[in-house]
């Protein structure tokens, strides 16, 4: 007798086998080893995702950069823009105000009077008075002789001379000289004299 007639029972035997066969372990590999092919991939597919997010951080990065930049750009135009407007409504020509000095004492031209004085007389006369002024000398009047159409005798309260001066000169200066020629006078004690004569530069007269 065989020995499959020999065992009561052969379905355990039939049990085992189809076990066997849809055993989803397969021979050589453990459950420990498949574990660890899960494991990897996980790892794997985190890795993609952190490589994702960083790409996305730099492009979020990037836009943010150039949005700045942008905005900046767009401020200093705007800014220079401005600046161009201000300017064309500003007039670029610059205002020059030129003083005019009116002689406020008496002028007498000995030739016409006083309709023949020209503007340029006039002006240097005020121009003479206001310089006197402030070297705190006071002029009386103002004296064109006859036949002359540039000097100019100036008489000063004070003194019975007076001061012979020339329209070439500037009042400045021809007020400086006068100014030191009656110093000079008072200090030889000189008040009574007929004129003192500052029409050249460097060179001044009295008598």
């Amino acid at each position: 007798m065989s020995e499959e007639n020999n065992n009561p029972n052969p379905e355990p035997k039939l049990a085992k086998r189809r076990l066997q066969k849809h055993s989803k372990i397969k021979s050589g590999r453990t459950i420990a080893e498949r574990r660890e092919r899960l494991e990897t991939a996980n790892e794997r597919a985190a890795a993609r995702k952190k490589v994702k997010k960083r790409q996305n951080l730099r492009i979020i990065f990037a836009v943010a950069v150039f949005v700045i930049i942008a905005a900046v750009a767009v401020g200093l135009l705007i800014h220079f823009l401005k600046q161009q407007r201000e300017e064309q409504d500003v007039d670029p020509t610059p205002t020059v105000t030129v003083k005019t000095y009116r002689p406020s004492i008496e002028i007498i031209d000995e030739s016409t009077g006083t309709d023949g004085i020209s503007s340029r007389m006039r002006e240097y006369i005020g121009r003479l008075e206001n310089d006197l002024r402030e070297l705190k000398i006071a002029p009386s009047k103002a004296v064109i002789p006859a036949g002359s159409i540039r000097e100019v005798d100036i008489y000063i309260d004070g003194y019975s001379g007076y001061a012979k001066t020339i329209i070439d000169r500037g009042s400045g200066v021809t007020a400086e000289d006068i100014s030191r020629m009656l110093r000079y006078l008072n200090s030889q004690g000189v008040s009574d004299f007929e004129y003192i004569d500052v029409r050249i530069d460097g060179k001044a007269y009295w008598k």
